[in-house]
């Protein structure tokens, strides 16, 4: 599979539909996807015949995150590495949040982790009724990239998911709690997000365009920007460190596999 079909672009009139295409591994996101979707999504943004841009995921999961064999095969030695990489993935979510176009996720089978965070940065979020949402990032020692979840739901929900490594929440949660708009049957998932799309494709572009505007510039008057950014550097500053759990985790899954380091890491929690 070359780098162009892993992140593929088709157009449908003024909608672009973007799809994660590494079924195999669910869609995990190592760097050549993230490259590949900042560079398609900047070249999106640039076009003024889409009016709206649709986020979905091919074969059984939207995605379970980041790739975590790819990132057990970087070097990462110095603190300078983890912001690189660090960076690398804030831009990835954030670009859906800061893009002109409104962005509709549709989700499916896993959205976990930094998935989970790019759906919450997505202007609307449909959601098939058998997605699992969570972060479980605090279980293996890590922390959150984009720190969007206090922002969407509130702080007692967010400490609640967050702390707890939560990965199993369900769509009537995430719908309760305000981290989705709507969850529909598991086969109409992309085709209830496609009309959405094409509600607002139908609008002016002009008002859509600086309404989105309005509403992002209302959570950056309340610190938003500044507060993303200081949650980020505590998370570089996370991951420089040593830790006994990242470490166990990281041990087990460099000589049993990454299958084996998830299973120890869940039967902590049985």
């Amino acid at each position: 599979m070359t780098s162009e079909d892993i992140v593929k672009i088709e157009r449908d009139s003024s909608i672009a539909i973007l799809t994660f295409n590494r079924p195999t591994v669910l869609n995990a996101f190592n760097n050549e996807v993230m490259e590949k979707t900042i560079q398609k999504v900047d070249a999106l943004n640039d076009d003024d015949t889409v009016h709206a841009i649709l986020v979905r995921g091919e074969g059984r999961a939207f995605s379970p995150g980041f790739d975590l064999k790819a990132a057990a095969e970087r070097k990462m030695n110095h603190a300078d590495d983890w912001e690189k990489q660090l960076k690398l993935q804030f831009d990835f979510i954030m670009q859906f949040w800061h893009s002109p176009k409104p962005t509709i996720a549709a989700v499916h089978g896993y959205c976990l982790a930094g998935a989970f965070e790019l759906a919450l940065a997505c202007d609307i979020t449909i959601a098939a009724k058998t997605t699992k949402f969570g972060e479980p990032e605090v279980r293996f020692g890590t922390g959150i990239v984009a720190m969007l979840l206090p922002w969407i739901t509130g702080p007692k929900q967010a400490k609640e998911i967050l702390l707890t490594g939560e990965d199993q929440l369900s769509s009537e949660d995430a719908l309760r709690m305000g981290i989705i708009n709507k969850i529909v049957s598991d086969d109409l998932v992309v085709t209830e997000a496609y009309e959405i799309a094409k509600k607002i494709s139908q609008a002016s572009p002009r008002a859509v365009f600086f309404t989105k505007r309005a509403i992002n510039s209302s959570y950056e008057s309340m610190g938003f920007n500044q507060a993303l950014t200081n949650s980020l550097n505590l998370d570089v500053i996370l991951n420089a460190a040593p830790d006994p759990v990242k470490e166990e985790f990281s041990k087990i899954r460099k000589e049993q596999g990454l299958q084996a380091a998830i299973a120890w890491r869940d039967n902590r929690f049985k």
